[in-house]
């Protein structure tokens, strides 16, 4: 795992040896932010943030702030470390929450985010639940747009909020991209 480009280009990044997580692969996260091109000036939100390969990523191509939700303590503390190697200051937040509080307490604060991604674990019923948490909590910006990476085993449903506009498939996962109706 490594980041692909801006700043920060070329920095390897590890996970613990007993880490049981699935990171997004280089060739995903590369695919995904030339879709999403540029995210300089954005904002970005990363659920289910894992390592925050992808908001790590987001930070090197220069987005304006990125926010990484992620529960598990040994992650958290890899994502600040990764954050300090990487020189990133005053651009990001950190909360340590599962991702319906960390929702919560977002949607509290006036901020919108251009760019919202989540990559729940898969197979765990918890796409069609994670779009109904993003909807309802209004945190896409009205231009904005939400990206859903999931198993191919798994679909997306009319949410009622969002409009599916595109998928990319890479092997077994596939990118959803939904903007609001």
């Amino acid at each position: 795992m490594r980041i692909i480009g801006g700043e920060a280009k070329g920095r390897r990044l590890g996970l613990p040896k007993d880490c049981r997580i699935r990171p997004t692969s280089d060739r995903i996260k590369e695919a995904l932010f030339n879709l999403l091109y540029p995210v300089s000036g954005k904002s970005f939100l990363d659920l289910y943030a894992g390592s925050g390969s992808v908001g790590l990523e987001a930070l090197s191509q220069d987005a304006a702030k990125v926010v990484f939700v992620e529960k598990n303590p040994v992650l958290i503390h890899l994502i600040k470390k990764y954050l300090r190697e990487c020189g990133f200051k005053d651009r990001y937040a950190v909360l340590a929450v599962d991702v319906r509080q960390g929702i919560k307490l977002l949607e509290s604060r006036p901020e919108r985010f251009d760019i919202v991604f989540a990559d729940p674990p898969y197979e765990k019923d918890l796409i069609d639940r994670t779009i109904e948490w993003i909807g309802t909590s209004r945190l896409v910006a009205e231009d904005g747009v939400a990206v859903i990476q999931h198993s191919t085993r798994e679909g997306i449903h009319d949410s009622g909020v969002f409009e599916l506009f595109d998928q990319r498939r890479y092997g077994d996962t596939i990118l959803s991209f939904l903007k609001l109706r």
